[in-house]
């Protein structure tokens, strides 16, 4: 297994930037409002905003509603990287590892993103956002997009996600998939992915095989 893999494929919230309580928050006040169930905010994490919009809200007003809540929301505020990130990443490209970002997030959030961390972006071959795919997490299009882009195969890439739909989505890619507990309990993300940490700063290179 060691050295096997040549890509990193990371999930931004909750696996490279700590904000999915802060997203918790607000998608269960979202929740709240609009008279959704107890669990929306966790039943939608990993998901698009597009996706979120057409499958939760019908009315056309609610969703334009919402969608200017989220931007004003994100515009403000704060994306504090993960303990370790920034070495890991160093150590990824040091050893000639490719990495991409895969997220649900769109243009608008990764511009407010790149504002607090201007050289973040460069750490990446390449990032797959929101508007880059029809098709939302669970399903493996962005990570199999990312895998493409950086021309490598799926079964050589690894996949560092947090929620059950990014887990589900790689493990369907055909990457081996690192399941990170800042989200959900072990016990729930165990079962969707190949190896377990409680956060980037608890894993190193060789342990996973790059």
């Amino acid at each position: 297994m060691m050295n096997k893999f040549k890509a990193a494929l990371f999930d931004l919230d909750g696996v490279l930037v700590d904000t999915e309580g802060t997203y918790t928050e607000f998608w269960g006040e979202i929740g709240k409002n609009y008279g959704k169930k107890a669990t929306f905010a966790n039943d939608i994490k990993g998901t698009t905003l597009t996706d979120i919009l057409s499958t939760h809200f019908a009315e056309p007003e609610t969703r334009k509603e919402i969608e200017s809540k989220l931007h004003d929301f994100e515009d403000n505020m704060e994306f504090h990287l993960f303990p370790g990130v920034k070495e890991f990443l160093k150590e990824l490209r040091r050893r000639g590892v490719k990495c991409a970002i895969v997220t649900s997030s769109d243009k608008r959030k990764m511009a407010s993103l790149a504002k607090q961390h201007p050289d973040f972006a460069s750490e990446m071959e390449t990032v797959v956002i929101a508007d880059d795919v029809q098709r939302s997490k669970p399903d493996p299009q962005g990570y199999l997009l990312a895998a493409d882009r950086l021309g490598i195969a799926p079964e050589l890439c690894v996949v560092f996600e947090d929620s059950l739909q990014g887990l589900e989505a790689g493990r369907r890619s055909g990457a081996l998939v690192v399941g990170l507990t800042t989200t959900n309990t072990i016990e729930s993300v165990a079962p969707l992915c190949d190896i377990t940490a409680p956060a980037i700063s608890d894993l190193t290179p060789d342990t996973i095989g790059f």
